[in-house]
């Protein structure tokens, strides 16, 4: 697994001092860097259904963009011009790409996004942009040169072009080439082009999303009105003769705003949305759940046995406390109530991403059940239990 070395970065620093404040080049922090990733794995990615992928041409009039999934003879037809090819949730595909998440997981795993790799040829590169969202730009291979401008927003002039979002202008204060192992950490608006020197060169882009308040409020209030009836309305039992009968009066006022502030204003109600929200898989699509459920008596078999549990890169765990003695965990969408020894499960499976239960370790009961349960969603499997997996 890929480290920093323990003098080469400090967490706590960089939240007080950089984290969604400004930019910050960290040289080859890595314990022994080495690149995940081939380039031609990669490609073959590129080419799969359900992945998503991008190729980026720089054609001598504009940037072009093409969406996969690409078909391997289109690499080979490729000409002499600059080119990119980005590839979202590489780390959901490949456990050494999943690896880099680790070191920074002192941000809380809830607001990972995932792990986009891009490859590109000499001069290549997606064009001046902002992003909104925090993004540690990782050089796995080769070297490119980023530049960084200022801080950018919704009014910021874009160029026409409805599929890259390019800057109409760009003018950069910063600027750094990148070698192999080296991070450029950019926070949320902050305006950036990073262009390929030489060939071969490979970034991984670990992004951290952060929810729009417009999508906050839409999804919350969608999710509080499914649960309402047409019965649930306006009443005024003790109203009063009105002098004017246009107007509409403090009191009317103030009963329709309570009626709306109290049906969005359930903060567990809200916890319990939330939860279920972001723990919902980007991508579904990468199935561990078994063809045949796994039984109780299968669980019971292996954890004897010491089997390793790991989990699906590509699900999404998180959990809520509950008081002193529960928590409500959430996996893919699911919510699961947890006491005892199953709360100790539970906030284990969220701190690590593989567990080695010792033999009779997980007792019988709702701990063991809350495995199987996992197994059976496609979450967790067993390393040994390959007869599970798709």
């Amino acid at each position: 697994m890929q480290r920093f070395r323990p003098d080469a970065f400090d967490p706590a620093l960089f939240l007080r001092d950089h984290w969604q404040k400004k930019p910050l080049l960290i040289r080859n922090p890595w314990a022994d860097w080495a690149n995940p990733l081939e380039p031609s794995e990669l490609a073959g990615l590129a080419c799969e259904e359900g992945v998503e992928a991008r190729l980026i041409e720089h054609t001598p009039a504009r940037l072009t963009l093409e969406q996969g999934p690409l078909p391997e003879e289109r690499f080979a037809a490729l000409g002499a011009h600059p080119w990119t090819l980005l590839v979202q949730a590489v780390d959901h595909q490949v456990p050494d790409v999943a690896a880099l998440i680790g070191p920074f997981r002192f941000i809380p795993d809830w607001r990972i996004d995932d792990v986009m790799v891009s490859y590109a040829v000499d001069g290549g590169g997606v064009g001046p942009h902002f992003d909104q969202y925090d993004v540690f730009l990782i050089q796995g291979l080769g070297r490119r040169r980023w530049r960084v401008g200022p801080v950018c927003d919704d009014t910021t002039p874009l160029l026409p072009n409805e599929e890259l979002r390019l800057l109409a202008g760009f003018e950069a204060s910063d600027e750094w080439v990148l070698e192999p192992g080296d991070i450029l950490y950019v926070p949320p608006g902050f305006a950036h082009d990073g262009v390929a020197v030489g060939d071969d060169c490979m970034t991984y882009s670990v992004g951290f999303r952060a929810p729009a308040r417009g999508e906050l409020i839409e999804g919350w209030a969608d999710h509080v009105v499914d649960g309402l009836t047409q019965d649930d309305r306006y009443a005024d039992p003790d109203l009063q003769p009105q002098t004017n009968p246009g107007e509409i009066t403090p009191e009317a006022l103030d009963r329709l705003h309570a009626m709306v502030m109290q049906a969005l204003g359930d903060r567990d109600a809200f916890a319990r949305w939330w939860g279920k929200n972001s723990s919902t898989p980007k991508y579904p699509d990468t199935d561990w759940a078994p063809e045949t459920s796994i039984t109780p008596d299968e669980v019971d078999e292996l954890l004897a046995e010491g089997t390793p549990l790991c989990r699906n890169a590509a699900s999404r765990f998180a959990f809520i406390r509950q008081g002193e003695n529960a928590v409500l965990l959430f996996v893919d969408g699911q919510s699961y109530p947890c006491t005892g020894p199953a709360m100790a499960l539970a906030m284990e499976i969220c701190a690590q991403d593989r567990l080695e239960p010792a033999p009779g370790q997980i007792p019988p009961g709702p701990a063991r059940a809350l495995i199987t349960a996992l197994i059976n969603l496609g979450a967790l499997a067993f390393e040994a239990g390959e007869d599970w997996e798709d």
